[in-house]
């Protein structure tokens, strides 16, 4: 009996470094504009500006869009030139996303795949059940020109969220009660693996929101198991290599953990009582009940990020707009960032871009500059 986490170091794995370390086979190497220039110009000094296959590298610009300032438009005109000498797709201003929404989108993921980049919250993409994390410069420039991967062995962590959902507690409150328990360093050197009956219940985009945050518990990549709803999700970008969805199905779950397996933690979180959260101060895990900090002063809002800029939130932002059908108060700034252009589009056809600006948001085109 094994763990997702298991089948998948299984397939890729190549052998051990001298310091134990799994060398694994890479499925997939992303690159944005503010890693991958260093990267870059390091493998050029050395007279190695190559790459393992630019079919399984894809490219964006995302963190700085559009640029801001010189320094921000070289290292563009880096990562843009480099994709076309090697022949790599790349996302360029106005065709882009932030990169932790605009992958999956993009079907550059697959259950059982492996991928790296070097950005943090790469362990998003676990939700497919894959095996993804971010990693520095280094190792990032060592993924791009050899296709391999330098990974610590992992534990696994089983979380299971179980209960009645309350309204208006959101994955974005669970993931928040999660590290409130295990804290910053709970999940170090560990898989999550999300199960549970509100995870089964929960769309891709909240299956995404959980993943994304486990690095704020100093995990290695958030995972959830492979079900309808994924296949759904992934449908529009793999149709050609399934004939049917239910085949898809039959074939990717085969990545799942086996029944009765065994891991090195498990966590049962009731959510029946649980009540909406937010943070405080400096920390991820000083988590409270949004009642507690009623009444702060608040200079600004953003709704978006690679964790919330999906379709699903701008939704849920837009009916709370309406509901409450007050303007943004004047003493605060509130910026809207739709995390992909299809996310933008969809939230303009849906009327929600209207909601928004007739309240006083400020709505921008897909990017992470305030988390930058």
């Amino acid at each position: 009996m094994r763990t997702a986490y298991q089948k998948i170091v299984d397939k890729h794995l190549l052998g051990k470094d001298d310091d134990g370390n799994h060398v694994l086979s890479l499925d997939w190497v992303w690159c944005h504009e503010i890693t991958t220039p260093n990267a870059i110009i390091d493998s050029r000094e050395r007279g190695i500006d190559v790459v393992f296959n630019p079919n399984h590298i894809k490219a964006m610009i995302d963190h700085v869009n559009p640029a801001k300032d010189t320094e921000s438009a070289v290292q563009g005109r880096i990562i843009r030139e480099w994709s076309r000498n090697h022949g790599i797709e790349f996302l360029d201003v106005g065709r882009n996303g932030i990169c932790h929404a605009v992958i999956p989108e993009k079907g550059w993921i697959l259950p059982g795949q492996t991928g790296i980049m070097g950005d943090s919250h790469t362990c998003t993409h676990g939700a497919f059940c894959a095996l993804t994390a971010g990693v520095g410069t280094t190792e990032l420039q060592g993924g791009i020109i050899t296709g391999l991967w330098l990974l610590a062995p992992q534990k696994v962590m089983r979380v299971n969220f179980i209960g009645k959902l309350p309204a208006n507690v959101f994955p974005k409150d669970l993931i928040l009660e999660f590290i409130s328990r295990v804290g910053t360093r709970g999940a170090v050197n560990h898989v999550v693996e999300f199960g549970g009956n509100v995870v089964d219940d929960m769309s891709m985009d909240g299956r995404m929101t959980m993943c994304n945050m486990v690095v704020e518990a100093g995990g290695t990549c958030g995972m959830v198991m492979v079900d309808y709803t994924t296949i759904k999700y992934l449908w529009p970008a793999i149709p050609y290599i399934y004939t049917f969805k239910n085949q898809a199905l039959e074939q990717l779950s085969m990545w799942n953990s086996d029944p009765g397996c065994s891991y090195d933690r498990v966590i049962d979180i009731d959510v029946t009582n649980l009540k909406p959260v937010t943070t405080i101060n400096y920390t991820p895990a000083e988590v409270v009940p949004v009642e507690k900090v009623a009444g702060t002063k608040v200079d600004q809002v953003v709704i978006g990020s690679c964790t919330n800029g999906r379709i699903e939130d701008m939704r849920i932002a837009a009916v709370l707009f309406s509901e409450i059908n007050k303007p943004v108060n004047p003493d605060v700034r509130c910026i809207i960032i739709p995390a992909t252009s299809r996310v933008w589009m969809q939230a303009y056809d849906e009327g929600l871009l209207g909601i928004f600006k007739s309240a006083g948001c400020y709505v921008s085109d897909a990017n992470c500059g305030p988390c930058l």
